[in-house]
């Protein structure tokens, strides 16, 4: 960490909004004006929306990731966490990886530090479930989905079998449903290399709490995505919930009891719990409470903004509703962090900022290889798309949206190469523990057992 005379403007979280917003910053920054600072626990950005792609294999998980110490070679990049902000000193505390907490003062200060799994206290759900929420998680459960098939293919016995064979997704919105569509996609494709697993021994369950999936794209859309996946075998439950799942055995609302290895849970998500510790302004539900500027309220030195930040949307709000705020996705975060940017230049130079307002452009999603649904917003009029063409508007409206040509090359290449090649079905389940099998080989070896003396030869006799 460098010291500085110039201000300090501090970005807590590198996520999709941290890291477009210190892009911006940097972009319209004098140089020499701001030294710009990013906090967050990983050193790159990860894209969520193609973490069930890379899940079922059909993009290299390292192309779904940004490193940020590239992308802003301009700026300071230090991988920890911000545990607490004095707002009246104006410093923030940082946890780093290794070594001691230090104190990091600074002048401005953008909250994006996103949000994470919401979770319930459901018995089990700690020591069984899988989230899907970073890019480490997406690579897990791939490995995991493939290794449950090789047990089963290898095992004599039935119980095992269906267990491994048995696949529970939690939370039907897009997560949820792109993702076991992805993976049964991914499933499908494997079963053919396997002598003793076909798709009809495997078991896909969905369940959601709400009485219909995929809400972004409309109950159309969402009808359709249900039926479909159902087409393809899945088992989906609605207004229903999972009571338990203690060692895998999972045991739904509705009475409904399975026992699986893969419990999957995209059950929405809440913002990140450590903003309570910061003394900011939140919302009801812990956002952040924003100005439609994206100022904080009640400060004129901080912004926030993406899945952490209560941002009132000003479409909805002039169309009459008075309670109308931005949904927590993408496509609202990479606006965000432009307006955010802007902003805080602005700010730090005493012009006027400008109000966020983005009018809703629709909501695409995938379902496997070739199949999805799309709703696009053009004015007054919804047009909507559902199979392939919804499926070539997901890639297409995500490709772009992909930080850095550097990733949007790698990954459109990989869906080239897709079309030729056919999908890599290989776990590397042991990937996790790397170092299991060196250390077995370089244990020490068990002492051998001390001959006993002769006479306590005869006493044992």
């Amino acid at each position: 960490m460098s010291t500085t005379e110039r201000p300090r403007i501090l970005v807590v979280g590198g996520g999709y909004v941290g890291l477009y917003a210190a892009r911006r910053i940097l972009k319209k920054m004098r140089y020499g004006e701001a030294t710009v600072t990013v906090v967050d626990p990983r050193s790159y950005m990860t894209y969520q929306p193609f973490l069930p792609e890379a899940a079922a294999g059909s993009i290299s998980p390292r192309h779904v990731v940004v490193p940020l110490r590239r992308v802003l070679p301009k700026a300071e990049v230090l991988t920890g966490r911000v545990t607490t902000i004095d707002q009246d000193r104006k410093v923030a505390t940082v946890a780093p990886l290794v070594g001691e907490t230090y104190e990091l003062p600074f002048d401005y200060l953008v909250i994006a530090m996103g949000a994470v799994s919401r979770t319930f206290p459901i018995p089990g759900l700690a020591e069984q479930g899988i989230g899907m929420k970073g890019i480490e998680e997406a690579i897990g459960l791939r490995n995991h989905v493939l290794e449950q098939l090789d047990k089963a293919d290898s095992t004599t016995d039935e119980d095992v079998r269906r267990k491994a064979l048995t696949f529970v997704f939690v939370g039907g919105g897009f997560a949820g449903a792109e993702t076991i569509g992805e993976v049964e996609d991914m499933a499908r494709d494997a079963a053919k290399y396997y002598t003793n697993v076909k798709r009809e021994d495997m078991r896909f369950v969905l369940v959601d709490a709400a009485d219909k999936i995929l809400p972004e794209v409309g109950p159309k859309l969402g009808a359709y995505g249900k039926e479909h996946l159902e087409g393809r075998g899945v088992e989906v439950y609605l207004s229903t919930s999972m009571d338990s799942c203690v060692d895998g055995h999972v045991v739904l609302k509705n009475g409904l009891e399975v026992d699986s290895s893969t419990i999957v849970w995209t059950a929405g998500v809440k913002p990140n719990p450590a903003l309570a510790r910061f003394g900011l302004p939140l919302g009801p539900r812990g956002h952040v409470d924003t100005s439609e500027k994206l100022q904080v309220q009640g400060t004129d030195y901080i912004w926030a903004a993406g899945d952490n930040a209560q941002v009132p949307d000003m479409v909805g709000r002039r169309a009459g509703n008075p309670n109308a705020w931005c949904p927590p996705n993408a496509q609202h975060a990479l606006r965000q962090a432009k307006v955010l940017g802007d902003n805080v230049v602005s700010g730090m130079r005493g012009f006027p900022q400008k109000e966020y307002s983005h009018a809703n452009k629709g909501a695409v999603a995938g379902l496997g290889l070739h199949k999805g649904v799309a709703m696009i917003v053009m004015g007054k009029v919804k047009i909507k798309l559902k199979g392939r063409l919804a499926w070539y508007m997901h890639r297409g409206y995500h490709g772009v949206a992909m930080p850095t040509w550097n990733r949007k090359i790698r990954v459109f290449a990989d869906w080239t190469l897709a079309m030729f090649l056919k999908r890599e079905v290989v776990s590397l389940g042991a990937i996790e523990t790397p170092r299991e099998e060196f250390y077995e080989a370089a244990k020490p070896a068990p002492a051998p057992a001390a001959a006993k003396p002769e006479g306590e030869k005869a006493k044992a006799s």
